[in-house]
């Protein structure tokens, strides 16, 4: 038996355009009560665009991530990024693996689907995730807007993670890395 039919959940995988608008608003609103609060508009459109993992049991979804394609730039060379967005387990569901469930199919989608995973780690989560091989960005982070490179905000260096991808085992961490500008948070 898995550890999901154990644990009395299932994981599935389903692209944003297959969310209907009430599929929409429930993602939503769990979230924000997942983040208790602390996720607004901006936070759900970053999520939007690309592949969610649900973690579901009969009382409906106990945790979600998704997965979007972002250009980073590391020095000189743009990859080709499996971003991961708002990554999160229910507060009746938390510590019971349901996390590792997810980021378990999040890691299988950035290896084979992209060059590089990238996420911004909350300190909460920062351990969940160098658990399973993601490892902090050394260099400085940038953000490139409409009139150029600007360095991130200091809180954004501690937060950026990288999982690496069979086509950058060797990418220098020490360099600059680089997004494109958004609404609301760079990372």
């Amino acid at each position: 038996m898995s550890n999901e039919a154990a644990s009395g959940y299932r994981v599935r995988l389903r692209h944003s355009h297959a969310l209907s608008g009430t599929d929409r608003q429930v993602l939503q609103r769990f979230l924000y009560d997942a983040f208790a609060g602390d996720f607004d508009d901006s936070d759900f459109d970053h999520c939007l665009g690309g592949v969610h993992v649900f973690a579901e049991d009969d009382r409906g979804m106990v945790g979600h991530a998704a997965v979007v394609q972002r250009s980073l730039v590391a020095g000189d060379t743009v990859l080709r990024t499996g971003y991961v967005e708002a990554v999160a387990v229910a507060a009746r569901m938390r510590r019971r693996g349901v996390g590792d469930a997810v980021m378990a199919r999040v890691d299988d989608i950035v290896v084979r689907a992209h060059d590089l995973g990238a996420l911004s780690a909350s300190a909460d989560g920062r351990p969940l995730y160098l658990r399973r091989g993601w490892e902090p960005w050394r260099g400085p982070l940038g953000v490139l807007t409409v009139d150029g490179m600007r360095p991130s905000p200091d809180d954004d260096q501690d937060s950026a993670l990288i999982l690496r991808t069979p086509s950058c085992a060797d990418l220098d961490t020490g360099q600059r890395l680089t997004c494109d500008w958004r609404n609301g948070s760079d990372w």
